[in-house]
């Protein structure tokens, strides 16, 4: 039996991570958990996870590094009491040599002692205060996937990895932007301020109706579109690292931690 998103709206997060986790939902969690950090994962052989912590330090905006399993071990003990991360994440992207190679729903199968697992702030989880401020997001009143875009500013490079900043994009209204600044300021561990809005051809867009990941959304005429950093970025780093094998979660679908939406660094536990 699956679960819908308007269901999942209306529960609270430890059981939406509960059915995420039993396989009954595998879509987007925008709009999801109000008031939890949500987090991107990647997921890498030990041999590669110095340079990657590496890139993450390097690239903060977009790869704000929030937790670190222990190698071989499943559990993001500092974000939850219980987490997972070969189950709680809605959908993964495994990548051999780089190349995307299959979505599962449960990594159980894919999992060894040698893999290190890292979670990355998402802005998602500041989307809350906005609606909360009265500020429209489009992508979750339509039960869409935030849409996401591969530009033309360059990561610092560590190791194998480098390639483009990727950004999420939303509509905001123009008489809005000063308050969305502000709002998402809060939330350091989650992309924070924007890094761009107006013209996306600036940053290497070409057209706001084709996104690298996602679903497109629309920019109306009273509107400005704003871009957050994302944490997708690693995703096309890997595409240029080649791990023999790297697992992800699938754009758009995270992992739903215990720690609260406006944590600060360091991230030591969950919160009560």
């Amino acid at each position: 039996m699956t679960d819908s998103f308007e269901q999942l709206r209306q529960i609270n997060q430890p059981d939406v991570r509960s059915k995420i986790r039993a396989g009954s939902y595998s879509g987007h969690t925008s709009g999801l958990a109000d008031g939890f950090l949500q987090a991107n994962l990647v997921i890498l052989d030990q041999s590669y996870a110095c340079d990657f912590m590496r890139f993450c330090q390097r690239n903060p905006k977009a790869c704000p590094l929030v937790g670190v399993t222990d190698t071989g071990s499943p559990y993001m003990h500092t974000l939850g009491t219980d987490i997972d991360i070969r189950t709680d994440v809605p959908s993964y992207y495994v990548y051999r040599r780089g190349l995307l190679d299959e979505t599962v729903t449960d990594i159980s199968p894919l999992w060894n002692d040698q893999m290190v697992g890292f979670a990355l702030g998402c802005s998602f989880t500041f989307e809350h205060a906005l609606i909360r401020a009265g500020i429209p997001v489009w992508h979750i009143d339509n039960d869409r996937t935030v849409p996401m875009f591969k530009t033309n500013i360059d990561t610092i490079e560590a190791g194998p990895f480098a390639g483009p900043m990727v950004v999420s994009m939303r509509a905001i209204p123009s008489k809005k932007l000063e308050m969305v600044f502000s709002i998402s300021a809060n939330f350091p561990m989650a992309h924070g301020v924007p890094i761009h809005w107006g013209d996306p051809s600036v940053i290497g867009i070409a057209d706001l109706n084709e996104p690298d990941w996602g679903d497109p959304s629309p920019v109306g005429d009273n509107e400005i579109a704003v871009f957050w950093a994302c944490g997708v970025t690693p995703q096309a780093a890997i595409l240029q690292a080649k791990p023999p094998i790297s697992i992800t979660h699938k754009p758009g679908q995270m992992l739903i931690t215990d720690v609260a939406e406006d944590a600060e660094v360091p991230i030591t536990s969950p919160a009560n």
